[in-house]
């Protein structure tokens, strides 16, 4: 054992929750009634959804210029020639964070600069590539 403690997920919380089903169908059917987001007010919102967006790659293969091209798209995710009509400049919109497994990240660093958040899967997630070792049946 490695000192770590483990407990068991208390679920009776949500075998508890009580549910306004009539209040719930009533706000739902006002959804589709009600105005989208228009003309460049859209435009903001999906520039602002771009810079909420974690670029990930986790494929058990994964080289660096897979984790190159990963970064470039993470700093110019838009097209620069959409971005000079849009009256913005390269490298004004990026990404939320790059998102490699453990073994990639000296790479990813150097590719980035500093310029994006790195974000790093631990566990292996979703591949299982953690060692053997690392991987414990717990009871």
């Amino acid at each position: 054992m490695t000192g770590k403690i483990y407990f068991d997920l208390d679920t009776s919380w949500v075998d508890n929750i009580k549910i306004n089903l009539s209040a719930v169908e009533r706000r739902t059917a006002t959804l589709i009634k009600r105005r989208t987001v228009k003309k460049e007010y859209q435009v903001a919102w999906l520039l602002k959804a771009i810079t909420l967006i974690d670029l990930t790659t986790l494929s058990g293969d994964d080289t660096f210029g897979k984790v190159e091209r990963l970064c470039n798209k993470a700093l110019n995710p838009i097209d620069k020639d959409i971005l000079c009509e849009l009256g913005l400049s390269a490298n004004e919109i990026k990404v939320g964070a790059v998102c490699v497994y453990h073994h990639l990240i000296k790479d990813c660093k150097n590719l980035i600069h500093n310029k994006l958040p790195i974000a790093a899967v631990s566990t292996g997630f979703p591949a299982g590539l953690s060692s053997f070792g690392t991987r414990k049946k717990r009871n």
